[in-house]
């Protein structure tokens, strides 16, 4: 009997730790969720009303499917046996992640988003999802970097749960966005005066919210991934950067300097963004010259 009960004692411990260590991976994660929450709205922006929650979910289950399939796996694999080139092969989805976002913002800034053509389905949400695939991957990292100290197999189901949680918070707030001009649509309908001034209110400002909400995307972007590069750089050795930046902040307040931090991530972002969008943008503008 008393072994029967240091037994369940002893699993009740375990489960304890676990649901500690993903309490901690989860809670490091947020901010790069915050940052995928802002993204994804963009991509549904201008949408048909009843294309907007289809297109979520099939975001949502490649989303997932990046997290359990692709990531994962390659994250406990390198982890195990090749530590060392988790941190380049995350840089590379960075710097792709800040040349996505320059691209969005060079074409907003000539104006091409006013009078693009509609885009297809099927390219909306593999665009969404070739994004996704580098915020989860930071997700993913940073959650694994939390967990470093667990045996493999709580590793790998702190990760599973952390995946889960995370596309369900992340996609299910996304989804609550998006449908909130819906929302509104129905209580103007109502017969309560105060149910109609919310739901005016709330189709007043859908379309602000999803401006600002396409525009903190964009500077994600940059902000993701230049704090990906920075972090990167530091730990492959080069410490000139984060010793600058450490000591230029080390005397104001501490939400001046993660204000600070986070504007060097942007400006970095931005800068790799459009460096790489001008060499990849090269041999078009040297082909369109010579001929």
């Amino acid at each position: 009997m008393s072994a029967g009960l240091f037994g369940l004692l002893d699993d009740v411990a375990v489960l304890a730790r676990l649901a500690a260590a993903t309490g901690r991976a989860t809670a490091k994660a947020a901010g790069v969720v915050i940052d995928d929450t802002a993204v994804t709205p963009q991509y549904v922006h201008g949408i048909a009303a009843e294309r907007e929650l289809p297109i979520i979910k099939r975001i949502a289950v490649g989303s997932l499917r990046n997290k359990l399939l692709l990531i994962l796996p390659v994250a406990m694999l390198l982890s195990q046996f090749a530590p060392r080139l988790l941190i380049p092969i995350l840089m590379l989805g960075a710097t792709y992640l800040c040349y996505e976002g320059a691209e969005k913002l060079w074409g907003s800034l000539r104006g091409h988003q006013a009078h693009a053509a509609p885009v297809a389905e099927n390219e909306v949400v593999s665009g969404a999802i070739r994004t996704d695939l580098i915020l989860s991957a930071e997700i993913m990292v940073i959650a694994l970097n939390e967990v470093a100290d667990q045996a493999l197999v709580p590793r790998l189901i702190i990760l599973i749960v952390v995946a889960l949680v995370l596309t369900v918070v992340v996609y299910g707030v996304v989804a609550v966005i998006v449908k909130m001009d819906d929302v509104g649509l129905y209580l103007t309908a109502t017969a309560s005066r105060v149910g109609q001034q919310v739901g005016r209110g709330l189709v007043a400002a859908m379309p602000k919210l999803l401006w600002v909400l396409s525009t903190v995307g964009v500077v994600a972007m940059f902000w993701v991934g230049g704090h990906i590069l920075r972090e990167g750089i530091d730990h492959l050795g080069w410490h000139a950067l984060e010793g600058l930046v450490g000591h230029a902040v080390e005397s104001v307040g501490a939400v001046l300097a993660w204000l600070a931090n986070t504007a060097v991530s942007a400006v970095i972002g931005l800068v790799v963004g459009l460096v790489a969008l001008a060499l990849l943008r090269l041999p078009s503008v040297v082909t369109r010259s010579a001929s």
